[in-house]
């Protein structure tokens, strides 16, 4: 765990990445937290899934190896660890100090994976809107390269250009407007550096899909992405060497910007 003289102690490198950092920074709670009480309640199912107390706890060991790992065609497609092993590899994580943003970070498994690639002077930044999310992710984190921070995944409170590396794995289906989010990850990521997205895949372009995907997004705000809308959506913002994964459900997708 995460000690709050650590939080203190390295909080520096994080304010020195926002636009507009706070006079009296709170991190009582572990995490640096930027919304404060007055940040609005989930607006969709999915959301309110994401801020109650009970998923933080099956997280990790229950709800993301299996329903994901089914989504990706196991036991055809991989496991959380070569999943977590491909993100390192993507983001060009290979021990050398970087500086990572992890979006909609969770209770930060993904976020502790990719500190195993950023080396003892790197800093891996895991985000998320979630209260019960930040917490567990402060209860298992031990690594001193990683802080995390409470705050609107659509609305990045970085300064342009701050990150060697930005992920966002399984989050970018729930958000409200996908694509905000991701002109946000353009702006924060400096020139050159990785973008990798693992998100939604709608399997088929029959116009049955793309109703059941309306439908689905209705009632529980989760969006289902088509094979071609996420890579060119990194086409028109810029971004070179895209490459994809697709599995039943599931798309892997990473990116250069240039």
């Amino acid at each position: 765990m995460i000690s709050p003289m650590d939080v203190s102690s390295g909080m520096d490198r994080v304010l020195d990445l926002l636009r507009d950092p706070p006079a009296e920074p709170d991190v009582s709670a572990g995490y640096l937290d930027l919304l404060g009480p007055s940040a609005k309640p989930p607006p969709s199912l999915a959301q309110s899934a994401m801020q109650s107390t009970f998923l933080p706890q099956i997280y990790e060991r229950v709800w993301r190896p299996i329903g994901f790992n089914l989504a990706k065609g196991w036991p055809i497609g991989p496991d959380t660890a070569t999943e977590h092993a491909m993100a390192r590899d993507w983001l060009g994580l290979t021990g050398d100090p970087a500086t990572v943003l992890d979006i909609a970070c969770g209770p930060g498994n993904v976020t502790r994976a990719l500190a195993e690639g950023v080396g003892r002077d790197g800093l891996v930044i895991g985000l998320d809107a979630s209260q019960t999310m930040l917490t567990r992710a402060v209860a298992d984190t031990t690594q001193d390269e990683i802080r995390y921070i409470r705050a609107d995944a659509v609305n990045l409170p970085f300064s342009d250009e701050s990150f060697d590396a930005v992920c966002c794995f399984g989050a970018l289906y729930l958000f409200d407007d996908p694509w905000t989010a991701l002109d946000g990850m353009t702006r924060v990521l400096k020139p050159g550096g990785r973008l990798i997205i693992l998100t939604s895949r709608r399997p088929s372009p029959l116009p049955a899909t793309r109703i059941g995907s309306t439908l689905l997004r209705r009632t529980t705000g989760l969006t289902v992405f088509g094979d071609q809308e996420i890579t060119k959506a990194l086409t028109t913002r810029d971004f070179t060497s895209i490459r994809q994964h697709r599995y039943p459900l599931m798309q892997l997708v990473g990116a250069t910007r240039t």
